[in-house]
Formats: structure tokens, C-alpha cells, sequence
């Protein structure tokens, strides 16, 4: 799989957090149903356990799910989580922050590096230091007026707006340069994963694949 061109066609990715096992399973499954092909699964850096969860939960999803996904993992800070991720099986990586050492070693170990970034400086830092899209967040904060401005002088440089993003809002976010998007909450949240309701995390997820289709 060209994981890189996967993205950027497929452009949605749902984001995970705090929510692993058979819940994740079924919410994945509930999302490719749904017609979105992206999930990322994040590291929760407050949970001691979290490099266990959240590895554990990536090969879940790939070895249940092989190509019908791509999984990446979330709020990789470190190396240590960085490589983890890709013996889990992860086929992308991303942060909340640009860490040239984290970008490197995403790149060294074969994963799309996405790092999050706030300010044209740290996009344009983030893309030379390896990065293959810049995660813009958080996107909401900004608005699209801002993306639209700082695509005008680097718009070379694949964005993906994470952070607020909604049915409502994610067609004005892609049709001013975004190459992708980043839903968290708005599809998968732990309330209705540890409720079973997975028929409400497909729906989530329709709304907002519909939204651009």
C-alpha cells in the first residue's frame, strides 16, 4: 500500500483515544462501513500503560482488518512510542508537536511522519525536517480564513486540519487546501464506544464522509 497516496485520496481520519480492544475493533469496523478508510489510534501519555494499549490495539485493527484500513498512530512523542507504533504495525505516525528527533525517526523506521504544527514557521521547520503532510492544529482555533493565508505563501506543503473538526465544517477546511482532515470526538469517543453504540459511531461517520462526497 502507498500509504502516503492512500491518504491523500482517502482524506478523512477518524482519531481514537482512550478507547481500545473490541471496542476499538468494532468501531473501526463500524467506520470502514461507514466508507472511511483512516483511524488513528493516540497514545495517551497520561496512562502509564498507554504503549501497551495503544499497540496492542493496532494490531488488532490491522490483523482483523488488513487493507480495508490504514491505521496511524496518535500523539507519538517520543521515540520509544515511534517504534512501538511501527512494530505494532502502524502504516502512519502523528503529533501534536513538531520534534525534529521524533520526525526522524518516524522517517528512519519507513512511517509517514504527520506532526502537528501552529505557525508557518513550524509547518515550513516540520516539512524540511522530513514531514510528509503537517497536521494544522488546532484547526478550529485557527479557522479556515488563517489556513487559507498561510497556504498562500507555502502551499506546497500538505496540511491536514485536525481539531474541531465537524460534518459542518470539514468541506470549507478541505476546499481551502487541506489535503486531509483529523475527527475525533465527532465519530469515536469513548461514551459511545464503552456503550455499545456502534451503530451511532457508523452513522457519525457517514455524516461526515457524505459531508465532502
Amino acid at each position: 500500500m502507498d500509504v502516503l497516496k492512500f491518504i491523500k485520496e482517502n482524506r478523512l481520519v477518524s482519531i481514537s483515544r482512550q478507547v481500545y480492544g473490541d471496542d476499538l475493533l468494532k468501531s473501526a469496523e463500524a467506520i470502514v462501513d461507514s466508507g472511511i478508510k483512516l483511524l488513528e489510534i493516540t497514545f495517551d501519555q497520561a496512562d502509564e500503560n498507554c504503549l501497551k494499549l495503544t499497540c496492542d490495539s493496532i494490531s488488532l485493527v490491522k490483523k482483523t482488518l488488513g487493507d480495508k484500513i490504514c491505521v496511524g498512530a496518535g500523539t507519538v512523542m517520543t521515540l520509544e512510542q515511534a517504534r512501538a507504533a511501527k512494530d505494532a504495525g502502524a502504516d502512519f505516525a502523528l503529533a501534536p508537536n513538531v520534534d525534529f528527533e521524533v520526525i526522524h525517526e518516524m522517517k528512519r523506521l519507513g512511517l509517514i511522519a504527520v506532526p502537528g504544527a501552529f505557525t508557518p514557521s513550524e509547518i515550513a521547520a516540520a516539512y524540511k525536517e522530513g514531514a510528509d503532510i503537517v497536521k494544522v492544529f488546532p484547526a478550529d482555533s485557527l479557522g479556515v480564513n488563517y489556513i487559507k493565508a498561510v497556504r498562500g505563501p507555502i502551499n506546497h506543503i500538505p496540511l491536514m486540519a485536525v481539531g474541531g473538526v465537524s460534518a459542518q465544517n470539514v468541506k470549507s477546511f478541505l476546499d481551502c487546501g487541506c489535503t486531509s482532515a483529523g475527527i475525533g470526538s465527532n465519530i469515536i469517543n469513548k461514551k459511545r464506544a464503552k456503550a455499545g453504540q456502534f451503530d451511532e459511531i457508523r452513522q457519525a461517520a457517514l455524516e461526515l464522509y457524505n459531508a465532502i462526497h
